[in-house]
């Protein structure tokens, strides 16, 4: 309480905001959210929308990473069969209920299709008006992206080469 003097009961931190995992743990966890995305049952389940989706799990050609305009990722989406479930969850927004609405937190919104990509070449910036979809890039790719709420058999569209850095990266010849 003096002058320039330390806060006399100052605040400390109590609880450990991280929480870590055993590295085999979490490897394993991420091995088995991979493998969910190519069951059939488990992303129904989940309730994407997959009766005009082609295959399961989807495997796209590495031009699908270079798209530049929201039309192209549409016009991709809807070749795909993944744009029932782009509309599944720009319609299934709900308000939040309690004090969550009233600290930010006011919509929940449904998770649509997950795009795998190598690179990012335009795809981000294409899709990102688009409700639902998350790109990510396979070097980054985690547990909560495949499974998120701790769900599994998120639909999950892969580029090529995205496959071949994940199966090069699970084979002990990546990094």
């Amino acid at each position: 309480m003096t002058v320039k003097g330390r806060l006399t009961h100052a605040p400390t931190p109590e609880r450990r905001l991280a929480k870590r995992i055993n590295t085999k743990e979490r490897l394993l966890a991420l091995w088995s959210a991979i493998a969910a995305t190519s069951s059939i049952d488990l992303v129904a389940s989940r309730g994407h929308k997959v009766k005009k989706v082609v295959n399961i799990p989807l495997v796209v050609s590495d031009e699908f990473q270079k798209l530049k305009t929201t039309a192209e990722a549409k016009n991709a989406l809807e070749g795909l069969g993944l744009w029932d479930d782009v509309t599944r969850a720009r319609k299934g927004v709900k308000i939040r209920a309690g004090k969550g609405r009233a600290r930010g937190r006011r919509l929940k919104r449904p998770r649509g299709p997950l795009l795998v990509v190598l690179k990012d070449e335009g795809i981000r910036k294409a899709a990102r008006n688009l409700s639902g979809i998350d790109i990510v890039e396979a070097s980054s790719l985690n547990v909560e992206d495949l499974a998120p709420g701790t769900h599994p058999g998120r639909l999950t569209a892969w580029t090529k080469s995205a496959l071949e850095l994940m199966e090069a990266r699970f084979t002990g010849q990546g990094n």
